[in-house]
């Protein structure tokens, strides 16, 4: 059974967000119908209404999109806009932070970089 774990942030949050991540890795396809805000309430145990202000906020940003009397779809061109908003996100959480970090220690952009492909052959 699913549940919410981050209890540092607005449960309504975290559902748009799981709804997100869906859309990202192809689990909800443009176009395709998303669960029900009953189904979402049942799915992770929180009130219907939270289940609704979470699927609204991505309504609210054209992500999703009522067809009246069957549900909530995924909108056109959703992953897109979601994967230019999670670059984004990532550029600035991840890379501003990692840059600031290596300045503190002297870590040259040739050394970050060096770092990084060091990174990649590890996985």
């Amino acid at each position: 059974m699913g549940s919410i774990i981050d209890d540092s942030r607005p449960i309504f949050v975290q559902i748009a967000e799981r709804i997100e991540d869906d859309i990202i890795a192809g689990g909800l396809p443009e176009e395709s119908q998303v669960p029900s805000t009953n189904q979402f309430a049942s799915f992770y145990q929180i009130n219907p209404a939270t289940a609704a202000k979470g699927v609204n906020l991505l309504v609210d940003q054209g992500i999703l999109y009522k067809k009246r009397g069957i549900g909530m779809f995924v909108a056109t061109g959703a992953r897109g806009v979601l994967m230019e908003k999670r670059r984004e996100q990532f550029y600035e959480q991840y890379v501003v932070a990692m840059v600031r970090e290596a300045e503190k220690l002297g870590i040259t952009a040739e050394q970050l970089t060096d770092m990084i492909r060091r990174g990649e052959q590890s996985k």
